[in-house]
């Protein structure tokens, strides 16, 4: 028998959204959408899914999330507590990503270099037994003198879309041998023949270990030296710059459920309901999803093998085995973000005109936004349900629904929830941009409502 362990966990939650549009976009990746019912009727992404599924297999596992700073609310929003952040300064592959979290871990965390840790996907869809799996690879690496283990999934078909472990024998525990990049079909039957795993992304290695191999290849000297340089490092995959050059990997067979759902093809494949939001689906209809997530219904009469999806950032209406090619589509769009989950609520835009933009906003009983002020437009809040208090430079304000705020250029300000609110902002200018935003400490201004949610 071996002790239980708590793991140490670094999940990997990057990309932007272009597969799964309109539901996704640069903020709101696939992993975050909430779209899997679970027993008592509410729907959850795989960010939640992966999350819970960690936490009932180890209770005590340690999970810091590695992710762009784009995505720190969206993580906000879904999890409560029990997680950290590794946040990259901009955007890379793998490879410095889990550079980056395994140094967090070690000098921000202070995680012994003697440690053992397992990185994951946080998109994959899969099932408790995968849990367990985690747990039995990270348990392993104790005992195995390979540098890095590696689990490896069943196949169930000759998949182009995914890469290949090739491992010395069939056994649970084996040596690898090779691996192969997304072959065509008929090298995949082959290397399935011959007792090839799906790569699914998950590894496990002594913190030591990577930290150390780490050095050979990036110039830094810590944590903090590492993030100054962090624009200046190549983007580069952790299976191009470690797992393809290092000798001794051994891998692990997993016999269960996994899948990764990067298309809408294979997303609907594992929906609960055919429907989710406002709509009806007609009888004449045969193999139909539809995900509207706008405030209208949509109707949907005689057609097969189709998937409809409706959101603030646009309309799709596809085969589903066509909709794998979208990106294409989708990148010659505008690619202003019409809706993100915030850590105080959600932000909706619900009109553009050439001078103003209005917005739907909810906030979270306890949250407010960030203390900021913009430069180059005014904004107003019309408070439609809940109570809160507004700060605007300095001077705090109770305010309710049917309350109008009207903030101007260059002044800070800020909005918390007593309740569950929502507001309606109009801003007006002629130069509406994100960027155009400055945050400040409120506590400066406000002593007293030094509890604001300025984490964003």
């Amino acid at each position: 028998m071996w002790k239980d362990l708590y793991m140490n966990t670094i999940l990997l939650s990057g990309g932007s959204g272009k597969r799964l549009w309109p539901l996704s976009n640069d903020i709101r990746s696939k992993q975050f959408i909430k779209i899997f019912r679970t027993n008592n009727g509410i729907y959850e992404s795989m960010l939640q899914r992966m999350y819970t599924g960690l936490k009932n297999a180890d209770n005590g596992c340690d999970i810091t999330i590695a992710t762009s700073k784009n995505q720190v609310s969206t993580i906000h929003n879904q999890l409560e507590e029990g997680y950290s952040l590794s946040v990259e300064p901009f955007r890379k592959n793998t490879f410095p990503a889990i550079v980056l979290a395994a140094n967090y871990l070690h000098e921000i965390k202070r995680i012994s270099m003697d440690e053992s840790v397992v990185v994951c996907p946080i998109d994959s869809y899969v099932e408790d037994d995968f849990f367990k799996s985690i747990k039995e690879l990270y348990r392993h690496v104790g005992l195995s003198e390979s540098k890095i283990l590696i689990m490896g999934v069943t196949p169930t078909y000759p998949s182009e879309k995914y890469g290949y472990v090739i491992p010395v024998d069939k056994a649970q525990f084996s040596e690898v041998t090779a691996f192969a990049e997304k072959p065509d079909k008929e090298c995949a039957q082959q290397f399935i023949d011959k007792g090839a795993l799906w790569n699914c992304g998950v590894f496990a290695f002594k913190l030591g270990y990577l930290i150390d191999k780490s050095h050979e290849l990036l110039d830094y000297t810590g944590y903090s030296d590492l993030l100054d340089k962090y624009a200046s490092l190549d983007s580069i995959s952790f299976d191009n710059a470690i797992l393809e050059k290092e000798k001794m990997i051994e891998v692990m067979k997993y016999e269960g459920k996994w899948k990764d759902l990067g298309t809408w093809n294979t997303l609907t494949e594992e929906m609960d309901d055919s429907i989710l939001g406002k709509g009806v689906i007609a009888d004449s209809c045969q193999n139909v999803h539809l995900v509207n997530s706008l405030d209208i219904p949509v109707l949907c009469m005689g057609v097969k093998n189709v998937v409809i999806s409706a959101s603030p950032e646009g309309i799709l209406v596809s085969d589903k085995k066509e909709s794998s090619y979208l990106k294409k589509y989708v990148e010659s769009f505008d690619n202003t973000i019409k809706f993100t989950e915030k850590s105080w609520g959600t932000y909706r835009v619900i009109d553009i005109e050439p001078s103003s933009m209005t917005v739907r906003a909810t906030l979270k009983k306890g949250h407010g936004m960030s203390y900021h002020a913009h430069a180059n437009r005014d904004e107003s809040w019309n408070i439609t349900s809940g109570s809160g208090v507004v700060v605007i430079d300095g001077v705090e304000k109770a305010v309710e629904a049917g309350d109008v705020v009207v903030i101007r250029a260059g002044y800070k300000h800020t909005i918390k929830a007593l309740t569950d609110m929502e507001l309606i902002e109009v801003q007006f200018g002629t130069n509406i941009d994100v960027k155009d935003k400055v945050k400040y400490d409120l506590t400066n201004d406000f002593e007293s409502c030094s509890r604001y949610d300025d984490s964003i």
